[in-house]
């Protein structure tokens, strides 16, 4: 086998392999150290405590979520109960007849009675003008419903109109009257289209009151809704918590025919809603079941 013969420029060639592995080296050395792995800075935010911006949003949310998903309780729907109407009443000797007698929501009808004696025990004079003179228990009125009407009948001076208070409270001794005087004058089948039976009156509530106008000389007929008086109080009522008790195309619904001219308190929680729905008041509470 033949020597080769060693020269200086192999050197050189031996250096360039360690050179190259040398800068490699130096080269990863100098480049930008992590702080760690994902999962590592992760769990460092999970662990650092939280701003008050954090807090607030955290108990607003917590809040949120125990709240119907943040949305504000309606309170007149707070109020609900499972059947309102059906549990309002109690069968007496075949009568079906009112629990709640007292209660400012109570429905009193043709199907619906008041206990046997009851008279409100809160009975009052509202401040306002009459159709007479002279003291009569048509005047009165339970004290809340009475406090109403000195207001409604303010705010209707104060447009210019003028009112009268017709008929409030009536005892069941009264209504047994009426009721048989209408019975002879009209026969029975017309007589319980324009009068209720002893018992069944929402006047004897002590929360209803027929109101009038000069303007048709003080009497309550149908032609009083048509006036700017009538027309006033449907528009105005339910601001002061009265609405219009037997509604004009509604008899076959209430029983009554229509009576402009009543008027019966219910509260300002509930008389603008139960007013623009233009349902009856048995059809209202029935609808949103409110607790009477």
């Amino acid at each position: 086998m033949n020597s080769q013969t060693w020269r200086p420029k192999d050197w050189k060639r031996l250096l360039i392999v360690p050179t190259l592995i040398l800068c490699c080296v130096l080269l990863a050395s100098c480049g930008p150290k992590t702080g760690g792995s994902a999962q590592e800075e992760g769990q460092a935010l999970q662990a650092a405590p939280a701003g008050q911006g954090d807090q607030k949003e955290i108990v607003e949310n917590e809040q949120g979520a125990a709240n119907s998903g943040g949305q504000a309780v309606d309170p007149v729907m707070a109020v609900r109960s499972e059947s309102s109407i059906q549990a309002t009443i109690q069968e007496v000797e075949g009568q079906s007849v009112v629990t709640n007698p007292e209660a400012i929501t109570v429905i009193v009808n043709k199907q619906r009675g008041l206990p046997e004696g009851y008279e409100p025990k809160d009975l009052v004079e509202p401040n306002v003008p009459f159709s007479f003179d002279g003291p009569h228990e048509k005047r009165m009125m339970r004290k809340e419903a009475a406090e109403a009407l000195e207001e409604l009948f303010a705010g209707a001076e104060a447009d210019g109109i003028e009112l009268r208070a017709v008929s409030g409270y009536r005892s069941y001794d009264r209504q047994k009257v009426i009721y048989e005087t209408n019975v002879r004058n009209r026969g029975e089948e017309a007589a319980s289209r324009v009068s209720s039976t002893p018992g069944n009156s929402e006047h004897q509530t002590g929360l209803a009151m027929d109101v009038s106008s000069p303007s048709v000389g003080n009497v309550l007929e149908e032609s009083f809704g048509q006036t700017v008086e009538g027309k006033w109080l449907a528009e105005h009522a339910s601001e002061y918590g009265f609405v219009i008790r037997y509604l004009e195309g509604a008899e076959d619904r209430t029983g009554y025919v229509y009576e402009p001219w009543h008027i019966r308190y219910i509260g300002t929680d509930i008389a603008p809603d139960l007013a623009d729905s233009v349902l009856t008041v048995e059809e209202y509470f029935d609808e949103t079941n409110i607790k009477l």
